[in-house]
């Protein structure tokens, strides 16, 4: 920028030239300004949205039997066997006998009395083996075919199927190192077979074990077996010791085999655990509805509560959430004789700001009365059906069977305001939240476009300020000159 003061017109020329600047930078401070409130709002629109998503996700703990009950298991003898139950479980007592756990199949090669001298006598040597249909040869050249190099070759060729090991099964004074190669996974069908050495210094017997899986080699040290244990009296066998799914929605795994100990286990509801799914759906309920009242207060003093006051987002969260737990069809009230048809009726009931709180004496006594008439409340037991309603419409998205559910409406409801929905032609349109999303954001870059063009205005502006005010000095700066040579003039005429 040129600088100066104004010498010849006696003007603060800086000053004036800031000041016409700071006349024509307002439209740019508003719209700043105007940028920063759609930042905020674009924040708390994405604020919003996790409060939804969680609310949502609550929802989906509890929209289906699958997922309301909850169940653990109890067992007889804890060493056993460790249980736990997950989707498709269902109450009951079952016996579990553990005769034997899986093994891996392990081979020992006849020991040497140093790991780190070659043993093969010619290049070409070869370890031979295979393992899950797989067959290895490890061929060896004389100058590294140390047992520590064979090892490592098996590792590095075959290392997803065995890991091979060295072990000093001697003493110090009179070592004897042999080399194991053990199979990654349990049972029969991991076995390792056809296992033979053509290396001069490393023997090993590969007979097979028998049909039994009785070992016929000293060199087979551990058979691969399956694991084999009686579920309910029926013989059960795996490759591994995990028995998942033997029982539905049970998943076992087996620790220690004893024959002579049948152990009963026993698969119950775990109360617990759904009082707290129930508690955190609350919680997630009433952090979308403190959201919303924040956002909506108003008050002459400190005016709107928040930047999204008035915002229809929060309208149409509310009325979904609304429409979905505290709509009930009068006609569903009046047959119910056991008290399970709505949230306040099993204890949950809202304040006149709509935030939620359980009354756990009531919920406890309606829960442990009839746990499937408070699931019933929330789950869609007879599955989602829309009448085949056309994508794209309301009634798309609508249950038309018997029971629907309330966690399950509530679940579909956010769906629509948080997904893509569907346009009915094959493609989607963008939903509720993800259009305000977009809506703010190319508010923004429209205000961001405007201000870059008022600023390039700005600086244009600028320079022919100063080119004006710099050419009113120079003219100031010659009728000064004139004046002074006239005044000079008139002065040695009167002289």
């Amino acid at each position: 920028m040129i600088s100066f003061g104004g010498l010849a017109s006696g003007l603060d020329t800086q000053a004036i030239i800031q000041a016409m600047l700071s006349v024509e930078k307002v439209p740019i401070n508003m719209l700043l300004q105007e940028k920063k409130k759609q930042e905020g709002k674009l924040s708390l629109v994405s604020t919003f949205k996790g409060l939804v998503d969680s609310l949502k996700s609550s929802a989906d703990t509890l929209r289906t039997s699958e997922k309301f009950f909850a169940f653990k298991v109890s067992s007889s003898l804890e060493t056993a066997a460790t249980f736990s139950a997950g989707a498709g479980a269902e109450a009951g007592s079952h016996t579990l006998t553990v005769n034997s756990l899986a093994q891996a199949d392990r081979w020992a090669f006849d020991g040497v009395l140093d790991p780190t001298v070659d043993l093969a006598s010619l290049d070409g040597e070869q370890v031979d083996f295979t393992v899950n249909g797989t067959s290895y040869s490890i061929a060896l050249t004389a100058a590294d075919s140390s047992l520590n190099d064979i090892a490592s070759q098996i590792n590095s060729l075959a290392g997803d199927d065995v890991t091979a090991s060295v072990v000093n099964v001697g003493t110090e004074a009179n070592p004897s190192y042999q080399m194991v190669i053990a199979s990654e996974e349990t049972g029969e069908e991991n076995r390792i077979t056809g296992i033979s050495s053509t290396v001069t210094g490393l023997t090993i017997d590969g007979t097979a074990p028998d049909v039994n899986g009785v070992s016929q080699s000293s060199n087979n040290v551990t058979v691969g077996t399956n694991a084999q244990a009686l579920v309910d009296g029926l013989l059960v066998e795996r490759s591994t010791n995990d028995f998942n799914g033997v029982v539905a929605g049970v998943d076992i795994s087996l620790q220690t085999a004893d024959p002579g100990t049948p152990v009963t286990f026993t698969v119950g509801a775990d109360t617990e655990k759904v009082k707290e799914n129930i508690d955190a759906f609350v919680e997630a309920f009433n952090g979308v509805v403190s959201f919303m009242n924040t956002q909506s207060t108003y008050s002459e003093d400190d005016g709107a509560g928040g930047a999204l006051f008035g915002d229809s987002i929060l309208r149409s969260v509310k009325n979904s959430m609304n429409s979905s737990l505290f709509n009930v069809p009068t006609a569903d009230v009046m047959a119910d004789t056991l008290g399970y048809s709505t949230l306040s009726l099993i204890g949950i009931k809202a304040d006149n700001t709509g935030i939620l709180s359980v009354d756990s004496s009531v919920f406890d006594a309606k829960f442990s009365e009839n746990m499937e008439a408070v699931a019933d409340l929330f789950i869609d037991s007879d599955g989602f059906d829309n009448g085949g309603a056309l994508e794209g419409t309301y009634e798309y998205y609508v249950d038309t069977s018997a029971d629907s559910g309330l966690a399950d409406q509530l679940y579909r409801a956010l769906d629509n305001l948080t997904g893509d929905i569907p346009d009915g032609a094959g493609g989607s349109t963008k939903a509720l939240f993800d259009a305000r999303d977009e809506a703010i954001k190319d508010r923004i870059s429209t205000i961001e476009k405007s201000v870059e063009s008022k600023q390039r205005y700005l600086e244009v502006f600028e320079t022919a300020l100063i080119s004006q005010f710099a050419a009113l000095e120079n003219l100031m700066g010659g009728l000064n000159a004139q004046g002074q040579a006239l005044t000079n003039g008139l002065a040695a005429f009167n002289n």
